[in-house]
């Protein structure tokens, strides 16, 4: 049974209560902390700007120290999911009183940005790769527009000389062990060394990726499992009561069968939640 949904039961209604309580006190704790402040980033133009962002550490910080105020409970770490620009940081812990299971789920859904670092070295670092692309393409083009007279060359240089055009590429082609030689004689032969501007070409990737900056961005609102699932940004508190039962979980029994004794038992166990927010 989800609280919050609407029941004609006095205990249920009591539970619902302290469980709105307990929304408006998480949905005020993650307002406060994912408060966007500005950063100064850079675009992929090499434009500065100022982008928003929030820091999920202090997320990860505050559901840690709910969870070491949680007595008794069975607490799940706190992870956090990596969907490309889509994350999620969230947290799970239970208790059962009696045979009754009380879980909690708490999560906050945020899109992540990507940026460089203000930082020249970016600039500098596009414009060479840019020009080794330009490079590397012209190369490579003026190679291909060549390449049937380079290879007819080669052949007739190993000694394939008493051959017409169409033999001699049927001889390249049916040869692997001949055309690997002869396109490694044409690439060695090049004023061009590919290998090094290929590995350059790497590098400088990996320092561009080491330049960029993450920025996160949410809404400071609740949300339901639904939208959670279809990627709405938000923040996601439950409590869940499941009767159990020979191990078996039943979400859908009659409050009315539970004793004053767990009930107690209950709800001081929600209203510790309550208190730890």
């Amino acid at each position: 049974m989800r609280l919050g949904i609407k029941s004609p039961n006095e205990f249920i209604q009591i539970l619902n209560s302290k469980n709105e309580e307990i929304q408006k006190s998480f949905l005020k704790k993650i307002q406060e902390i994912t408060k966007p402040i500005s950063i100064k980033v850079m675009l992929g133009d090499a434009t500065v700007t100022e982008q928003k962002t929030f820091d999920p550490e202090l997320v990860k910080q505050y559901y840690e120290n709910i969870m070491k105020k949680l007595t008794g409970w069975t607490l799940q770490e706190v992870s956090i999911s990596n969907n490309e620009d889509l994350r999620r940081i969230f947290t799970k812990f239970e208790i059962q009183e009696d045979n009754y299971l009380i879980s909690g789920h708490l999560s906050l859904q945020y899109h992540v940005l990507l940026f460089y670092k203000p930082d020249q070295r970016v600039v500098e670092s596009q414009k060479e790769l840019a020009k080794i692309i330009d490079v590397t393409k012209n190369k490579e083009q003026e190679m291909s527009d060549n390449n049937d007279q380079l290879v007819l060359d080669k052949l007739k240089e190993k000694g394939y000389k008493d051959f017409d055009h169409q033999k001699l590429f049927e001889i390249f082609f049916e040869n692997d062990k001949l055309r690997e030689q002869i396109v490694k004689e044409i690439e060695e032969n090049s004023e061009t060394d590919f290998q090094e501007l290929q590995k350059r070409k790497s590098d400088l990737v990996a320092e561009l990726d080491n330049l960029l900056v993450e920025t996160y961005q949410t809404s400071s609102v609740l949300i339901d499992d639904a939208k959670l699932v279809t990627g709405e940004e938000g923040c996601l508190c439950t409590l869940d009561i499941e009767f159990v039962k020979d191990g078996i979980k039943e979400g859908l029994f009659d409050p009315r069968k539970i004793s004053d004794s767990t009930k107690a038992k209950i709800e001081k166990r929600i209203v510790e939640i309550l208190e730890n927010l």
